[in-house]
């Protein structure tokens, strides 16, 4: 019954987040997750799902996203990816859950800010691009966090919220089918968590069609504030466990 409570609610927003939400949500999923399990098992359990839900949103952006950007950031995301494995493996489940308590207030931080960035005066340059793809390659393997950094780099080059988000579901498609076969080396990802995640698989069809409907009806900022407050209160609770 547990897992009935948990993994519906979180095939339903890989979904919705795939149907267009854009990435930030995403980074709510595996903090809440490891509230009541360990980190590693909230990653393994979560990946398969990133990976659908990817996988069927990319179609109705396929070749929107921006070319340039993804050929800057993949090759750096490798490197990021098996960093973040590296820790993810090694590293205790306390000392996982405080790091993942802090990432996510970073996210929470980063969210507060973010308006400003697309004020600012910008000058793109080449390190940009490979320290975004390093940044969400690591933060995505370590926790799934990884939206932060790619976010905001999109952000400061002005990108079109279609681009944006054709870029993001591409780059985490790839970022994600890269950390599939280290997981289920080092067994973050085994065969009794596939079975776990394989039944809610034909939720996120349903979900990325709830995402389309909600883009059209949802006031964004109220879901953003929302979004943010249950980001600030799950760090917290990682933290002071």
């Amino acid at each position: 019954m547990s897992d009935v409570l948990i993994l519906v609610p979180v095939a339903l927003v890989v979904g919705v987040v795939a149907g267009g939400l854009g990435p930030m949500p995403n980074a709510l999923i595996v903090p809440l997750l490891s509230t009541t399990m360990p980190v590693t098992e909230a990653v393994g359990i979560t990946l398969p799902l990133f990976i659908v839900g990817d996988w069927f949103a990319l179609p109705v952006y396929w070749r929107r996203w921006d070319g340039p950007a993804l050929r800057l950031m993949l090759p750096a995301a490798v490197v990021g990816v098996a960093m973040g494995a590296a820790l993810l493996t090694t590293l205790p489940n306390d000392v996982l859950r405080h790091l993942l308590g802090f990432f996510t207030l970073v996210v929470a931080a980063y969210k507060l800010g973010s308006d400003s960035l697309t004020v600012l005066a910008y000058r793109s340059r080449r390190w940009h691009g490979w320290l975004a793809g390093w940044g969400s390659g690591f933060g995505s393997a370590l926790a799934s966090v990884g939206a932060p950094p790619i976010t905001a780099y999109l952000l400061l080059r002005r990108t079109a919220p279609t681009t944006f988000v054709a870029t993001t579901i591409a780059f985490f498609l790839v970022v994600n089918l890269l950390k599939l076969p280290i997981f289920v080396a080092t067994e973050v990802t085994d065969g009794p968590r596939l079975l776990r995640a394989l039944w809610v698989l034909p939720l996120i069809p349903v979900g990325v069609w709830l995402g389309k409907e909600l883009l059209r009806r949802i006031d964004q900022k109220k879901f953003e504030r929302l979004m943010l407050v249950l980001l600030v209160l799950t760090g917290v609770s990682l933290l002071v466990r």
